[in-house]
């Protein structure tokens, strides 16, 4: 007992000492390409006004701030953001449940999502401005129509790969459709649902930052075209650098609910 003990106790600092070396080397190399980035701009390695550095991207930080708009346009990003991932996640998970009921209406749809699935979404844009106007409501549905689909397709996808003996099982003591989609179907396909969580995460920052370039007034992707119309690239560097922290927290937050739904199931 006490040498399994202390084989315990090795194999936890084991993986304390790895998470560290991991999140050490992490942050080195953010660090280092951070300097790398400063260095190159600062002796002219790299042109800074094509490539701007940490440093003019942080002034140009510090002015938004003192304008008192910075965090308005990342509000605004964030909200947009939010709303088309959960629109699309859930109306995503619906249709694929209400497809997997219905085998015939999923024979029907099947050719139109693989058309609509490669359909290049930004070509809507000016179609979506005209129907719903110029505004947050447009962004919103492009982000909803990026995600919806692939969400459609990949949660549908992990419905049907479920063991069917398992299901002929349920179905031989009597279980209902509905018993068997709560039971077995939707506890079986959460890694699926976590996975399209994932994928949604970066297709909802697409669909938001396409729709701002399109009709934004504000936001993270209104700075990027308005620094690029009069050549500011810091300002365009600050609002990618952002987008990314963002995206990646989103990323983190989504990492988390799928730690927790697996000690769940």
């Amino acid at each position: 007992m006490m040498a399994q003990s202390n084989e315990h106790k090795e194999y936890l600092n084991k993986l304390k000492k790895d998470k560290f070396k991991v999140a050490f080397f992490r942050i080195f190399i953010l660090v280092l390409f951070l300097a790398l980035w400063e260095i190159s701009g600062y002796y002219r390695w790299i042109d800074p006004f094509l490539t701007s550095t940490p440093s003019r991207m942080i002034k140009s930080l510090i002015v938004f701030y003192k304008e008192g708009t910075l965090f308005r346009h990342i509000f605004v990003t964030c909200y947009e953001t939010i709303i088309g991932f959960l629109l699309g996640t859930v109306l995503g998970t619906v249709i694929a449940i209400l497809l997997w009921w219905s085998d015939f209406a999923a024979k029907v749809l099947d050719p139109y999502l693989v058309v609509l699935n490669a359909l290049p979404k930004v070509a809507l844009g000016p179609i979506i401005i005209f129907w719903i106007g110029n505004g947050i409501g447009a962004i919103i549905i492009m982000a909803l129509l990026i995600s919806i689909i692939v969400t459609i397709i990949s949660v549908l996808s992990g419905f049907k790969e479920v063991d069917e003996d398992k299901i002929k099982l349920l179905k031989t003591f009597g279980a209902s459709k509905f018993q068997i989609l709560i039971n077995l179907i939707i506890p079986a396909s959460i890694p699926t649902l976590i996975s399209a969580l994932k994928i949604n995460v970066g297709l909802s920052w697409v669909g938001v930052i396409m729709g701002e370039f399109l009709v934004a007034k504000e936001g993270l992707g209104f700075i990027i075209v308005y620094g690029g119309q009069i050549s500011q690239l810091d300002m365009v560097m600050m609002s990618i650098i952002i987008l990314s922290i963002l995206a990646y927290l989103m990323y983190k937050i989504v990492a988390i609910i799928e730690k927790k739904l697996k000690l769940k199931y």
